[in-house]
Formats: C-alpha cells, structure tokens, sequence
C-alpha cells in the first residue's frame, strides 16, 4: 500500500495558486517527505484555469494525479472545483473557496453562471465550503485570499506538524508577510 498523498489545487489565473503550491512543496520537503510538484498554467494569464498537483510520500514517482486519484481538492473558485472533481477519490476531500469569478462567455450574457456547484460537490464528496474571498477582504487585502484556504488546507488535511509560517518567512517578501500570516491563523481557524 502506497504512501503517498496527491492534493490538487485549481482555481484561475491570478488567484495565487501557483504560491500554494510552492508553499507547500517547500514545507513538505524540509519535512523530509519526497515530494513531486505540476503546474499547468493554460491561458491564466488571461483569466483561465490553472491547475498544480502536488504528491508527496517516502517514494513519489511522478507529479501527475489522475483522475479518482487525489485526497484533496482545493478549489480558489467555486466553478473550477466542480471542473476537476473527477480527480478527487470517492473519500476525498474538497475545499472550496465560496467565490465567482465570472467567465467572459458569462460577462458577455451568452451563457449563464452555472448554479448549484457546491451542492453537487458536498453530495459526492466530504466539502468545506469557506469564504475565503471576505476573509481576505476583511483583513485589508483580498489578495490574501490564497493563504487562508492555504490555513484551511493544512488544517483539514491534518498537516498541522509542519512550521508552515517559518515557510512563509523563507518565501515571502518581507512587505506581505504579516498579512499573509495573518490570514493563514484565519484559514486554519475555520
């Protein structure tokens, strides 16, 4: 039986994905786990999807998780949780950042926001549901966001043994620190 643990964070372009990621690569590695890290940018540039998958265990052979392979989902964007919940293992668990960003086919009236996402995500799977868009928002910087489901991420996931806010202080800018530590005690809060 394999050890090895498979996260998947998607959301869009410009929401700090890729950070986590790098983030929680750095942590798991100086925690001494083999970890394997992908990123696929796509047009995130540009507003769309970006996915990173992170595995990590005592042996990782390849970064790619496929699909029904991931223990845990984290979604910066409520629509890219529900495109990539095929990734997700029946007991897996999703979290969901309950926040729109609209698509241009939406902002352009051709089509409509698709509603009722993350009930059908909780009906599949276990979900956490978290605003983490007002987290960030209350805490003076909505580009904060990403490291309160970041706090929620290591929380849910039972990854509380690492010195995650020591990664911070070797990752960040001094400039955003105190505010993203900040929002990770909010994150793991919830």
């Amino acid at each position: 039986m394999s050890n090895v643990k498979s996260i998947l964070l998607v959301g869009v372009g410009g929401q700090g994905t890729i950070l986590v990621s790098k983030l929680l690569t750095s942590g798991l590695i100086k925690a001494g786990y083999d970890v394997k890290m992908s990123e696929v940018h796509g047009m995130a540039q540009r507003g769309g999807s970006v996915s990173t998958q992170v595995r990590y265990g005592d042996k990782v052979y390849s970064p790619i998780i496929g699909r029904g392979q991931a223990d845990v989902l984290v979604a910066f964007e409520k629509m890219e949780a529900v495109r990539y919940a095929e990734f997700l293992k029946p007991d897996a668990i999703a979290v969901i950042n309950d926040h729109e960003i609209v698509p241009l086919p939406v902002a352009a009236g051709l089509t409509e926001y698709p509603q009722g996402t993350v009930e059908a995500m909780s009906g599949a799977f276990k979900t956490l549901v978290l605003p983490a868009a007002e987290i960030a928002d209350s805490l003076g910087n909505s580009r904060c966001m990403n490291i309160v489901l970041f706090g929620a991420l290591v929380k849910a996931f039972g990854m509380t043994d690492i010195d995650w806010k020591e990664v911070m202080r070797e990752q960040l800018k001094p400039s955003i620190l105190e505010i993203n530590l900040k929002a990770f005690d909010a994150g793991m809060a919830l």
